[in-house]
């Protein structure tokens, strides 16, 4: 477990009254132009603060964050950029929309976080950037990739769309890169639905993502969201600098985030009070292994994830089946590898492409995917995640008494 404390949140719903008083305030103003960006502009405001960041720059989703990151970094046809593959495919989908091609470095075989020693092996003359991807909560060694990054002058964009609140070595996730990408999907720690956000300390940089998301808008800058009246009201006035998408927050989303964001220490809480129960539950188990947790990192727990470990002979399927049986439910298998995917696998994604996208291409990887079971955190009554807790001993007692008796 990390440093973090754990105690028994108070949550009662996910979605509440501040969320739905912000949201009222949005309609309430007739969707008028001249209100447009209010709500965007408090919650970026706010945003930023929480994350201890110059920057933050909201979008639709976050998938386009990481588009836009990549883009306004100059990324672009013939670049590599560096990611894990175990994680969501957008990660790598993101550096095919900026005409760039994804170099798959290996993971740690315990934190199962990006390696950086892999990331080192994969640099070439071509790479201009490395997506790190804080897994299942878990921050990735920042320290060693920022120092990667500095001797061969290579962009960090921090995938932290799981990471909300975890830190590395004392610093939030989401302040030490260069940039770094959040993903409000509805299944994260705080949801708008869908949504996604970008910080950074970076000025220029900001300003360079905005305009990418705001349509190449040249009056929009690093903490302007919107064209004012009297620009937009000119005839002569011209609009867009450079070629952009529009990729903005709709000021609905930005009124439930915002109330998520003033509500966030409670949201992500309750999930790491779930998760203190699972490793209770694996305390007496050494066929069940955790997420390993470094010193000075603390794990935010978007899920918990554990690993068959081969110390006994209890298959994936079996055990999703009796955790059921036992009460249990939930248990989601990690996220196929992403060069494995039929989108990629065989596949020549770019004229560029070195790696042969297949089996054998990232070996740790390839181990640890089929073995992680990842169990739900978001159970804001501390008395349900008890249950779900309780069938977890169950069904380890159940494994080990087969065990016992086949001896």
């Amino acid at each position: 477990m990390s440093s973090q404390s754990v105690k028994k949140p108070s949550v009662d719903k996910r979605i509440g009254e501040r969320e739905r008083g912000y949201v009222q305030e949005v309609l309430d103003s007739q969707f008028r132009s001249s209100a447009g960006s209010v709500m965007t502009k408090r919650l970026e405001t706010k945003f930023a603060e929480v994350f201890q960041s110059k920057f933050a720059i909201s979008f639709i989703n976050g998938t386009a964050t990481l588009h836009a990151a990549l883009a306004a970094a100059g990324v672009g046809p013939g670049d590599e950029v560096i990611v894990p593959p175990l994680t969501m495919s957008s990660t790598a989908f993101a550096v095919l929309h900026a005409g760039a091609v994804p170099v798959f470095a290996d993971i740690d075989r315990d934190t199962w976080t990006i390696d950086p020693a892999s990331v080192l092996a994969c640099v070439t003359p071509r790479t201009k950037a490395i997506i790190p991807v804080a897994i299942y909560g878990l921050s990735s060694d920042l320290d060693a990739i920022m120092e990667i990054a500095h001797c061969h002058s290579l962009f960090v964009l921090d995938d932290v769309a799981q990471c909300v609140l975890g830190s590395c070595r004392g610093r939030i996730v989401g302040s030490v890169a260069h940039a770094s990408s959040f993903s409000f999907q509805s299944s994260k720690h705080i949801t708008s639905g869908e949504g996604g956000m970008v910080t950074t300390n970076d000025a220029q940089l900001a300003e360079r993502i905005r305009r990418f998301n705001s349509l190449g808008y040249g009056a929009v800058g690093a903490g302007k969201a919107k064209i004012s009246k009297s620009e937009i009201q000119d005839p002569t006035y011209e609009r867009h600098v450079s070629v952009g998408w529009n990729y903005r927050m709709p000021e609905l989303c930005a009124a439930v985030l915002l109330g998520q964001v003033e509500r966030i220490h409670e949201l992500v809480a309750a999930r790491v009070a779930n998760a203190s129960l699972y490793l209770d539950a694996l305390r007496s188990c050494d066929w069940l292994t955790a997420q390993h947790v470094p010193d000075d990192f603390v794990h935010s727990y978007w899920t918990f994830v554990a690993r068959l470990n081969g110390k006994r002979n209890v298959a994936w399927r079996d055990f999703h089946s009796k955790y059921t049986e036992m009460g249990g439910d939930g248990i989601y298998g990690a996220w196929q590898l992403t060069y494995l995917e039929p989108a990629f696998r065989g596949k020549k994604l770019s004229p560029g492409q070195r790696q042969e996208l297949g089996p054998g291409l990232c070996p740790v990887a390839e181990s640890v995917q089929p073995t992680l079971l990842q169990f739900k955190t978001n159970y804001l009554d501390p008395a349900i995640a008890e249950t779900k807790a309780a069938a977890l001993v169950r069904t380890i007692q159940h494994f080990n008494s087969r065990a016992a008796g086949a001896a």
